[in-house]
């Protein structure tokens, strides 16, 4: 007969539970050492960065810009009045001289006022004839009865005097002295009426030929006026320079003021630079420039900073001094460096990727061993084209990167290979 082992069961029954509360245990540690395991670094390839190291020293702040050579001086030439393009004689590119004839526009109706103005100002010039040759007509007139009044005077005066002798010796009748002395003074009134209707009409004939010479006057104006806009119907360049725009074709209609042509002056030429509106704030008339040409390189001053912002930059002018590098032409593509500043003994790194002024930026700077990279929070005082001043968060001789880490902005590190 078999007898149960009480003690066995017991002993074993205690080895399964301390086997399960031992996995119970391994499971809960397990669990948390993988919800505080760290994710894993992302790997970065290290020459695929841009990696520079912090310097101190001078740092030159410039502002860099693309932009176009345009002339200094351009004229838009412009129709003087309606008319049809007839013939274009020179086209964009040709050199030309102030009074080369670019194109030829017609109007039958200036050539009809032309000739209309030039027969109204022979008519008006028949009118001076005439009122002049009718004017000295009468001056003769007024001229012979002053002459006529003089004389008959004098006879009076001769007369009176005559009789005056004659009465005193009673050789004539007091009654006729009396009536020769009436007489006299009859004739000295006559020549004095006479003597002031020529000087009266001096003065008219001044005045009528003033009235028909303003007459004439404004028949000439007029003649001057269709002959300029018959003359302007040639359409000359005005200036020394090349043509730069034809803005019309053979044939077409054109309106009074409508641009028919661009000359602009080749040998002065300026740098138009568009400037990012957050970089002008800090440019100023009078900083130097380097302009670069791709086939060489010209030193030049700002010269006007536009005050509007358009499609956020603000155009700036840089006046160029001395010779220009060969090839150098209207519209030409340039690049613009304009010297802002120049900072003394600063910390400094290459510019990195979307650096502001004195804006608080984060960067991966390589740890001791090269092959990590932490991220540490600076701020970035000045800015320049390749480099940006260090105020705070980096040392000399730390190495960092610059290029675009955006795609790692939830890491705080990252490994290197």
């Amino acid at each position: 007969m078999d007898i149960a082992n009480t003690t066995l069961k017991s002993q074993k029954k205690r080895r399964l539970r301390i086997i399960a509360a031992g996995g119970t245990a391994a499971v809960i540690v397990a669990s948390i050492l993988l919800w505080r395991l760290s994710p894993a670094l992302p790997e970065v390839d290290r020459a695929a960065q841009w990696v520079d190291t912090v310097t101190r020293g001078d740092m030159l702040q410039e502002v860099r810009a693309s932009g176009t050579l345009v002339p200094r001086s351009t004229r838009w030439l412009a129709a003087a009045t309606p008319a049809q393009v007839q013939e274009i004689l020179v086209w964009p590119g040709a050199q030309v001289q102030p009074d080369t004839i670019l194109m030829r526009l017609s109007n039958p109706e200036l050539e009809d006022n032309l000739r209309n103005a030039q027969a109204q100002v022979a008519a008006a010039e028949a009118d001076i004839a005439a009122k002049r040759a009718e004017l000295g007509s009468k001056l003769l007139d007024v001229r012979t009865g002053l002459a006529q009044a003089q004389a008959e005077y004098a006879m009076a005066q001769v007369k009176a005097d005559s009789d005056s002798r004659a009465v005193e010796l009673k050789v004539i009748p007091r009654v006729q002295y009396e009536q020769g002395q009436i007489a006299f003074k009859q004739q000295l009134k006559r020549t004095q009426i006479e003597q002031e209707r020529l000087d009266n009409f001096a003065g008219n004939i001044k005045a009528q030929m003033a009235s028909v010479e303003a007459r004439a006057q404004q028949q000439r104006s007029n003649l001057l006026l269709r002959q300029r806009q018959v003359s302007a119907l040639e359409v000359r360049a005005g200036i020394a320079g090349v043509l730069q725009e034809i803005a019309v074709q053979e044939g077409a209609q054109v309106i009074i003021g409508a641009n028919l042509a661009r000359v602009a002056r080749q040998d002065v030429l300026i740098a138009r630079l568009q400037v990012s509106e957050l970089q002008a704030k800090d440019v100023i008339i009078g900083m130097s420039a380097m302009i670069d040409t791709h086939n060489g390189k010209a030193q030049g001053k700002v010269d006007r900073i536009d005050p509007a912002v358009r499609n956020g930059s603000v155009q700036v002018d840089v006046a160029l001094s001395g010779a220009l590098p060969p090839g150098a032409r209207p519209d030409l593509s340039i690049d613009g460096r304009i010297r802002v500043a120049l900072h003394h003994d600063v910390l400094s790194v290459g510019r990195p990727a979307l650096a502001q002024a004195n804006r608080d930026i984060s960067l991966f700077r390589l740890d001791a061993d090269g092959k990590t990279a932490t991220r540490v929070p600076l701020r970035a005082g000045a800015v320049s084209v390749d480099r940006v001043q260090v105020v705070r968060g980096l040392e000399k001789g730390d190495q960092v990167i610059v290029s675009d880490t955006s795609q790692w902005d939830k890491y705080e590190r990252i490994r290197l290979r």
